[in-house]
């Protein structure tokens, strides 16, 4: 029995980075832009900027209205539009960007076909820039609308004679208990 346990403990060990999300952008693919502020902590000048500007209800509504979402990592935690990530979900965002080791805090933007655009700043970033940064993404990824996932066609009704109505399928039988294992 101990055996058992601490190969199955082995296995969720190796197992669990890559049952990992690999790509967490990919959400927002097609749907909206991504703005990644990667900051060393929460008291970064740059993210408590750009988060003290999405308070005020107008920048609030042209951030909305570009389709920008806002992750920020501070430190090793991770925030999708002010909601926690997972520990793994914000590491395989950092590695997703691939930015390399840089000093300072990074701001890219992500199209929504994918394609990342770091903004240059001194010090802090204002919304102004990023809204800038967004309206001079080329024509062709303004046009990029997300994908629709089409509705499963309705089966059609078993044909039989009229009024009469179909019996229902009788429950099927349960499985056999598994046999114990033996050590």
């Amino acid at each position: 029995m101990l055996v058992r346990s601490l190969t199955f403990a082995t296995l969720l060990a190796v197992a669990s980075p890559l049952l990992a999300d690999d790509a967490p952008l990919a959400v927002d693919l097609g749907k909206s832009r991504p703005l990644i502020v990667i900051a060393p902590s929460t008291a970064d000048p740059t993210l408590r900027t750009l988060n003290e500007a999405l308070k005020d209800p107008a920048t609030k509504s042209k951030f909305e209205e570009r389709n920008l979402v806002l992750y920020s990592v501070a430190g090793m935690v991770g925030k999708r539009d002010d909601k926690n990530l997972e520990q793994q979900t914000t590491m395989a965002l950092i590695r997703e960007l691939s930015l390399g080791a840089r000093k300072g805090t990074q701001v890219v933007l992500v199209g929504k076909d994918g394609e990342k655009h770091i903004i240059e700043h001194d010090g802090t970033v204002e919304p102004e820039q990023i809204f800038a940064a967004v309206d001079q993404l080329p024509a062709s990824e303004k046009a990029i609308v997300a994908p629709t996932v089409a509705a499963p066609a309705a089966e059609p009704a078993p044909e039989g004679k009229p009024g009469k109505h179909a019996k229902p399928a009788k429950p099927a039988k349960p499985a056999a208990p598994p046999k114990p294992l033996e050590d």
